[in-house]
């Protein structure tokens, strides 16, 4: 199955490749529209994303990346639930990263869209400032928009919120990484004294404990222009957590 996964994930990326999307992502975004994970307010959403974006690819490196974490980690997991009951698990990971991770970006999204407004109704600088202390506006999205004390910069700074608060509700999410943070989650979880070799053998329960930690940590700092959906990978990890505690409840956690 880990190679059937992996050559379905190949096989996406080749017909990205090959449309454009991945040489330029800003012209070329066919599939991406119609495949790619979008918040559920966005024109561009519809049902069947929580699953296919999950075998799609911002880049060559995301794809290796993901790939080889699935085969490192997930051939173990394959070899003790076999194939039927792994497959579930990786989907059902990925599916519940996806619906976290729409919790998170429709919070952020209702956030984004109260502020806006706010400022749209009274364009303040204090307002506009609020806006740009939490998304970095000047230094990371428009190096040009200076902060609004003139009705003219006001103007530039409504037209500027607009179109951001459009490209945040529009915007696409892609890769099979929540599905993989779950497979990690499971292998530490299953075997938490299994050495991994990463230059000098590590124990399986720290590599991913520190994954764990960083993703939290970076997903609260929540730094502007990081493209990286940190809180879907706890969301995988949630739900590998979650479906291990149902299957393995009466039966022993741990396995070496």
């Amino acid at each position: 199955m880990i190679k059937i996964l992996m050559i379905i994930n190949g096989l996406v990326f080749l017909v990205q490749f090959t449309m454009g999307e991945i040489q330029n992502p800003s012209d070329n975004h066919l599939l991406t529209d119609l495949f790619a994970f979008h918040y559920w307010r966005s024109p561009l959403f519809r049902p069947h994303q929580l699953l296919t974006h999950l075998f799609m690819h911002a880049s060559f490196s995301h794809l290796v990346l993901n790939m080889i974490t699935l085969w490192i980690f997930g051939a173990a997991l394959e070899h003790l639930w076999g194939h039927k009951r792994f497959l579930a698990f990786y989907l059902i990971c990925g599916l519940g990263a996806a619906l976290c991770y729409m919790g998170v970006i429709t919070y952020e999204n209702v956030r984004l869209t109260s502020e806006v407004n706010t400022y749209l109704a009274n364009p303040s600088f204090n307002n506009f400032r609020i806006i740009s202390t939490h998304y970095d506006l000047v230094n990371a999205y428009n190096e040009e928009l200076s902060f609004p004390d003139t009705p003219a910069k006001m103007e530039v700074a409504k037209m500027f919120l607009r179109g951001f608060q459009i490209a945040n509700r529009d915007m696409a999410f892609l890769g099979a990484s929540g599905a993989i943070f779950g497979l990690l989650f499971a292998f530490g979880y299953l075997f938490p004294n299994s050495f991994v070799y990463i230059y000098i053998p590590i124990k399986s329960k720290y590599i991913v404990g520190f994954l764990i930690l960083a993703e939290l940590i970076v997903g609260i700092q929540n730094v502007p222009g990081d493209n990286v959906a940190h809180f879907a990978h706890l969301g995988g990890v949630l739900i590998s957590y979650l479906l291990l505690r149902n299957w393995h409840r009466k039966g022993k956690h741990h396995f070496y």
